[in-house]
């Protein structure tokens, strides 16, 4: 992934100042590379005030608004105690699988505050090349991902509980068949006892419950790990 920082001068200074500051190499943008173990997707800022019924307005926005952030052309403005930087990303490579980390907690000086924005995310076919830089987009010849897995917080920030949606999709791994130990002698597993059913399940503490897929799109989703779609795969989710 590609990281574009520029330091950005004080916002009290005069204009003048500011323009001379800029020309400054310490005001230039900069690239650096780096590797990443999953993305992090920032949330628009949760309404203050209710509506006219005196509740609460719960906003949603639509996953690829969120995703824009790696786009290598949005900028956001990050602020530290002395300094305040402009960034943005793009990403250089996809792999097997993705973790999307929603940044629904925020810490102040006092408490946790939790963002109850709603993502509406689809649950296959989510192609990501367009978040490629376009010299290694030849390069990738598969970026559509599908989820396999979404975990939900619910509750409150201090007291709040999680719940996991679990794919059952496993696949068939390539290099000969699979062998079951049951005292001996050993057997070979067939194929077809290895394939997912294509179902989803939720899971909290030790319930595991059936779930269709269009109510996972309705929960509060923090973390989620999509696995990109190969050519000879074919789409075992049924949403």
């Amino acid at each position: 992934m590609r990281i574009f920082t520029k330091k950005l001068p004080h916002p009290d200074l005069p204009a003048e100042e500011k323009a001379q500051l800029l020309q400054n190499s310490e005001y230039q943008e900069r690239m650096v590379e780096s590797t990443f173990l999953y993305l992090t997707l920032d949330l628009p800022t949760a309404p203050l005030y209710k509506d006219e019924k005196e509740q609460l307005i719960i906003p949603q926005v639509p996953l690829f608004s969120i995703l824009a952030k790696f786009n290598g052309s949005t900028e956001k403005e990050y602020k530290t105690y002395k300094e305040n930087f402009l960034k943005r990303f793009q990403l250089t490579r996809l792999p097997p699988y993705l973790i999307f980390c929603i940044k629904r907690f925020t810490k102040n000086n006092f408490f946790v505050e939790k963002n109850p924005t709603i993502v509406n995310f689809p649950i296959t076919n989510v192609d990501l090349r367009e978040y490629l830089s376009e010299e290694v987009q030849a390069a990738h010849a598969h970026t559509t991902y599908d989820l396999i897995a979404n975990i939900v917080h619910d509750g409150k920030p201090s007291e709040g509980s999680y719940r996991i949606h679990v794919l059952h999709h496993v696949s068939v791994p390539p290099g000969g068949p699979w062998w079951g130990l049951r005292d001996p002698p050993a057997h070979p597993v067939p194929s077809w006892s290895r394939q997912g059913t294509g179902k989803w399940y939720e899971l909290q503490d030790l319930q595991v419950t059936d779930i269709l897929p269009q109510m996972i799109t309705l929960s509060e989703a923090y973390i989620q790990i999509w696995k990109r779609r190969e050519e000879d795969e074919t789409n075992q989710q049924g949403a």
